[in-house]
């Protein structure tokens, strides 16, 4: 890792082996797993750099994979509202298949280690954020995967629906759990965030003490940082090691969000648009590193998406995680506080700001990690 005089990574900080700890609504023509608005942006940003753009439209749509959530989940889906806002599902994937193998074995199919959903307002100016802790006890509802059908459960870790039934598993449990009809998916692997990290240039982050997590080999002392992929990863994955944290995913709930403003803000302002190579590099590693559902798999999907959302900046965005409580069976779950979080979809079901009275009682904000990095 490189600090902010831009010196070499030491050896103090590289590490390399973490463990793992619908149909798009009519109107304005998408944000986040880890930045939905950061990648479509950087799509977009190309394909107005404007030379080569057949060859760059043809090799970017190549790298993009799309699954059909319409097709596998059907009409039993909530209203498609018609208001010109939108709902955007947006995981990241914990597999450690392939080059994700160093960050421990792979046991099976790979879980959502990060789930948020985004909520874009009608006219594209604001957007809230709601994380789910991969932790939360849920009732995961009958799906199905490859033509085979998969049971649901009364009491399932929220991020095993990703890892049983795949992306329409998690489209169709968020869905159920909200009643809010998701408009978009968009999933992003760890191999996939560092290289883009990488490709950025860093993102600058400052922390007010020292963060030393073993379990995700980072060491960061007091000061700002220009973390590189490999560490921008350990960020968002660390649950222990952060003064004042809790050691749960509620804290490291709170990092990834703090992560991402940085992100918004870094993407703002790196300089592109006069080095068409790099341009062209972030635009070839922002398309490979994601898999979104069939409506987006487009160059030109994205684009339009991109365009209309162009003026969301990090200031617009209200981030929060769902309002839950510690699971007395398992001091290790959590569970929804079911008025609070009915607060949160009905906000958001209505167009509506989230009431602050939603986080009333909530464990979800109280990671204790918020203030010691920015």
């Amino acid at each position: 890792m490189a600090d902010s005089s831009g010196s070499a990574k030491t050896a103090e900080t590289r590490g390399r082996a973490l463990r793992p700890k619908g149909r798009r609504r009519k109107g304005p023509t998408r944000r986040r797993r880890i930045a939905t608005i950061t990648v479509c942006g950087l799509v977009s940003v190309v394909l107005l750099g404007g030379a080569g753009l057949g060859y760059v439209y043809f090799k970017l749509n190549g790298n993009l994979k799309g699954v059909d959530i319409n097709a596998a989940l059907g009409h039993d889906r909530p209203k498609n509202v018609d208001d010109g806002s939108m709902d955007i599902l947006v995981m990241g994937s914990d597999s450690r298949a392939g080059k994700n193998n160093e960050y421990g074995r792979d046991e099976g199919a790979a879980r959502s280690d990060t789930a948020m959903i985004m909520h874009v307002y009608k006219g594209r100016k604001k957007a809230s954020v709601v994380s789910v802790p991969r932790d939360t006890m849920i009732k995961r509802p009958d799906c199905s995967k490859d033509g085979k059908d998969v049971p649901g459960a009364n009491r399932a870790m929220f991020n095993t629906a990703f890892e049983v039934g795949g992306p329409a598993c998690a489209v169709k449990t968020v869905e159920t759990i909200s009643g809010i009809r998701m408009d978009h998916f968009v999933e992003v692997d760890f191999t996939g965030f560092k290289k883009l990290i990488d490709a950025l240039g860093g993102v600058e982050i400052t922390t007010s003490k020292a963060i030393d997590d073993n379990s995700s080999h980072l060491h960061l002392k007091p000061g700002t940082h220009t973390l590189d992929g490999e560490h921008a990863l350990g960020l968002v994955r660390t649950r222990h090691g952060v003064p004042g944290g809790d050691g749960s995913d509620l804290g490291r709930i709170q990092l990834q969000q703090t992560f991402i403003k940085a992100l918004l803000k870094q993407v703002k302002n790196v300089g592109v648009l006069t080095n068409p190579a790099k341009l062209y590099d972030i635009a070839d590693t922002a398309t490979k590193a994601v898999t979104t559902d069939t409506d987006l798999n487009s160059v030109s999907e994205l684009t339009g998406l991109a365009k209309s959302l162009g003026s969301i900046g990090a200031e617009n965005i209200d981030m929060m995680t769902l309002p839950v409580a510690y699971d007395p069976q398992d001091p290790d779950r959590v569970l929804p506080l079911t008025k609070q979080s009915r607060q949160v979809w009905d906000a958001l079901r209505q167009d509506k700001e989230i009431p602050k009275s939603a986080i009333k009682g909530s464990a979800g904000d109280k990671g204790g990690t918020d203030n010691y990095v920015k």
